[in-house]
């Protein structure tokens, strides 16, 4: 019998659309033979669907095996929908909604590594409420410029931007609270930028780490924004034209990253190699799948189809439930 895997996909996010792709991916590469792919559609007002049809996530999930969440951003990724799937006893893709939680979170992300020794730009956590101008102001004069502003919380580049001077500062504050409450500014590490995707009981490695991906924005971008990374504005190196000495580097913090968070499944650790070293930026959970998207490309460079880790991923998510039931 064929097991029944609903993909969720959609959601209330800013990055509603690209989970609709990630989904449309997943759903498309499953191996028909042995899976009953579902659609499960979640609109922008948080309401499931499958068959069109709305209804409770407990009905909409009936008779399913296994979730694979191609859900990204709020919601998705921070721990809501994996306490719906927890409490409904259902098994799913990723990581689970505590560690979820707090990699979601830039800041929190941040004060879990710090005991690891792992070089992060240095940054403050503010909440843009009231008189922008006041507190654009405050920061200027107290944090070194250019910085970059981005959402607390939140991926796929959404809400992001960088300030060179007051109003881009202030533009930038009101941008990225418009997206989190919370709003991190952040020292702008001037270098190149590399991403490295982990997974879980690969090819026979606890932590196995794929192959260093150098992302190369277009000349008019100063870095790899949402519009740059879904609007193919972008190039991206794989093999990176890293030294080995930092391929190797990149691949340990990755990994480093994943099990010092303790996530689940797999994950994708963004970077920023400068000759002061090699910082960390940002974690995501649930990276994109989209045939634009870093991971697929990446495991596309090691010979690793993408229905053979969809396969592996469902897998682990089965053993979560072994797990939860031993």
């Amino acid at each position: 019998m064929r097991e029944v895997v609903g993909v969720l996909r959609g959601g209330p996010s800013s990055e509603y659309e690209v989970s609709l792709r990630s989904g449309a991916t997943v759903l498309e590469a499953l191996d028909r033979e042995k899976y009953d792919p579902r659609d499960i559609f979640i609109d922008r007002l948080g309401v499931w669907h499958t068959a069109g049809i709305p209804g409770t996530p407990e009905r909409v999930l009936r008779g399913v095996d296994v979730v694979f969440n191609a859900l990204h951003g709020e919601y998705g990724e921070d721990g809501k929908v994996q306490r719906t799937l927890d409490a409904l006893a259902i098994p799913y893709t990723g990581s689970g909604a505590a560690q979820s939680a707090v990699a979601f979170n830039k800041q929190r992300t941040k004060e879990a590594l710090k005991t690891f020794g792992i070089k992060m730009p240095h940054s403050i956590l503010v909440r843009p409420e009231g008189d922008s101008e006041a507190l654009a102001l405050k920061i200027f004069r107290s944090f070194p410029h250019p910085a970059i502003v981005k959402p607390g919380s939140g991926g796929s580049s959404v809400g992001i931007t960088i300030a060179d001077n007051f109003h881009a500062l202030q533009r930038g504050l009101e941008y990225a609270a418009r997206v989190s409450p919370q709003v991190l500014v952040e020292e702008f590490i001037k270098g190149r930028e590399a991403t490295v995707g982990v997974i879980d009981s690969f090819r026979n490695e606890h932590t196995y780490a794929l192959m260093p991906v150098e992302i190369i924005p277009a000349s008019h971008r100063p870095f790899f924004d949402y519009e740059a990374k879904y609007g193919g504005e972008t190039t991206e190196r794989v093999p990176a034209h890293f030294t080995s000495h930092e391929k190797q580097e990149l691949t340990n913090l990755a990994r480093q990253v994943h099990e010092g968070l303790e996530l689940s499944h797999y994950s994708r650790s963004d970077f920023m190699v400068s000759k002061r070293g090699i910082y960390f930026l940002e974690v995501n959970t649930l990276p994109g799948l989209t045939k634009e998207s870093l991971l697929p490309k990446a495991l596309h460079a090691v010979g690793a189809k993408l229905s053979d880790f969809f396969d592996h991923v469902i897998s682990l998510a089965r053993g979560r439930r072994r797990t939860q039931q031993a």
